[in-house]
């Protein structure tokens, strides 16, 4: 499979600013994976839980520590479902993170 386009991984942590408040820092890491359509049914599926998927990118196993938002070409997803299939790959089925363009 053609893993030539590039997915960031993105991980969020808080820590203390200078007032002791929680400040979100978030760190991007970059992927290589493949990007493919959703299928019809896994449209309709998520559709009537209220999702709207637009991608499933794959990509291997051991670069995915269960991020929940990933972000495209400059565009922020989140990550509604996994599936691990086979040959050490992940499937990560992506909705656009609510608020971006």
């Amino acid at each position: 499979m053609d893993r030539s386009d590039m997915l960031h991984l993105i991980t969020t942590t808080y820590v203390k600013d200078s007032i002791g408040q929680q400040v979100p820092v978030e760190q991007s890491t970059p992927v290589f994976c493949a990007v493919q359509s959703i299928s019809a049914a896994e449209f309709s599926s998520a559709g009537q839980l209220g999702l709207k998927p637009e991608y499933r990118f794959v990509l291997f196993a051991y670069d995915y520590s269960g991020q929940t938002l990933v972000e495209y070409r400059g565009v922020r997803y989140s990550v509604y479902r996994t599936y691990l299939a086979g040959n050490e790959q992940i499937e990560l089925y992506c909705e656009r993170k609510a608020g971006t363009v």
